[in-house]
């Protein structure tokens, strides 16, 4: 649903999407628009929706009381617009339809699909700022420039907002939660040890909380819960590092640490390789790389490192060997054979393994053949 509100004489204009059409909505969206005007006006115009109006008595609209008390705190006063009366409805659903025409996606203004609600706040801020900064058909001026002038005539915003009708306080402990109802709910990490409101619309519970710039804004909504499953949400919590990755980063504390890890990302992956393979003389074989790095090209030296730690040979003569192959060859990349190639000898010689062996020919010797 979107919220569109505007300064009749200055065209000012203020698009606000929510979620739903409830009283602490209303109330919250009333609040942002007066802080965005830098002041309250005399009157308020609005249709004759329920939050607003209860019922019409002889034609006569009811106000609904706790709209009034909202009101009231803000130094305003509720109209609503007459049916059938294009002077004061006309002007209501025109700005709503002109906010739709540029806002929702259609085949006129080719908008795509939005794919979160955020990327819809985003485009109703936009749209705010493209039509107050451009100039008006009608006055010729800039909506912007015209809600200066009108600002005099605006009574001053009271410091906070009227949050009566948000729910129930609740403070937020340092787990980035409240409690409700024996169930606990996230809300954003930045609110932790603070107060903000609570309350239940249907299924969902509403979270509301007061900006630095003192408006009212809904900050969470989740999925009503049950006691003992709390209902969290990761997007309310800060990245947090990955330790595993965060103690696999070398940090040099001496000289020589220094010294070899300078040689680059090779000398990097070396080091942690290696000590998880538990290899003997790392110290060692670190300053052999170093001045290894001196008769060869740092380069070289650390791209036979990156070698080693690939292929996990961290013996005392293998840094050697892999940087003399790899200068006089030119690929630096270990070789990785397929299962086609092997170096187990062949099993040839077994074929014959178990089969009844062919019997002897008979064979005549010379000392036979004098006896016969």
């Amino acid at each position: 649903t979107l919220f569109c509100a505007w300064l009749a004489w200055s065209r000012f204009r203020v698009v606000i999407p929510i979620w739903d059409k409830t009283l602490p909505t209303v109330a919250a969206c009333l609040d942002a628009t007066f802080r965005r005007l830098g002041g309250v006006p005399v009157y308020v115009l609005t249709d004759n929706e329920k939050t607003a109006t209860i019922d019409h008595v002889a034609g006569i609209a009811v106000r609904n009381p706790e709209i009034v008390e909202v009101a009231r705190h803000y130094g305003t006063t509720l109209r609503t617009c007459l049916p059938a009366d294009p002077e004061s409805k006309g002007g209501s659903e025109a700005t709503v339809r002109i906010a739709k025409a540029d806002l929702l996606p259609k085949e006129v203004n080719l908008r795509e699909q939005y794919h979160s609600f955020g990327e819809l706040e985003s485009a109703c801020r936009q749209f705010c700022t493209d039509v107050n900064t451009r100039v008006h058909s009608s006055t010729r001026r800039r909506p912007v420039e015209r809600l200066a002038e009108e600002l005099q005539r605006l009574h001053p915003l009271p410091k906070s907002p009227f949050t009566a009708v948000f729910g129930t306080t609740r403070r937020v402990n340092w787990e980035s939660t409240i409690s409700v109802e024996g169930v606990r709910y996230s809300v954003p990490h930045t609110l932790i040890d603070t107060r903000v409101w609570a309350r239940f619309h249907g299924e969902e519970l509403i979270v509301t909380a007061v900006d630095n710039d003192g408006g009212a804004v809904e900050v969470a909504r989740h999925r009503r819960g049950q006691p003992g499953s709390p209902v969290l949400d990761n997007d309310h919590y800060p990245p947090r590092p990955d330790r595993d990755a965060a103690d696999r980063v070398p940090k040099p504390r001496t000289a020589a640490e220094l010294a070899f890890l300078q040689l680059g990302q090779g000398a990097n992956s070396w080091l942690v390789e290696a000590a998880a393979a538990g290899a003997h003389r790392i110290r060692a074989k670190m300053a052999e790389a170093v001045d290894l790095s001196k008769l060869h090209s740092p380069d070289a030296v650390d791209r036979a490192l990156g070698t080693a730690a690939m292929t996990g040979r961290f013996a005392d003569r293998d840094l050697i060997s892999i940087l003399d192959y790899q200068v006089t060859h030119e690929h630096a990349d270990p070789v990785r054979r397929s299962e086609n190639h092997t170096l187990q000898p062949g099993t040839a010689a077994w074929s014959t393994f178990g089969q009844t062996p062919a019997p002897a020919s008979p064979a005549t010797t010379d000392d036979e053949s004098d006896d016969a």
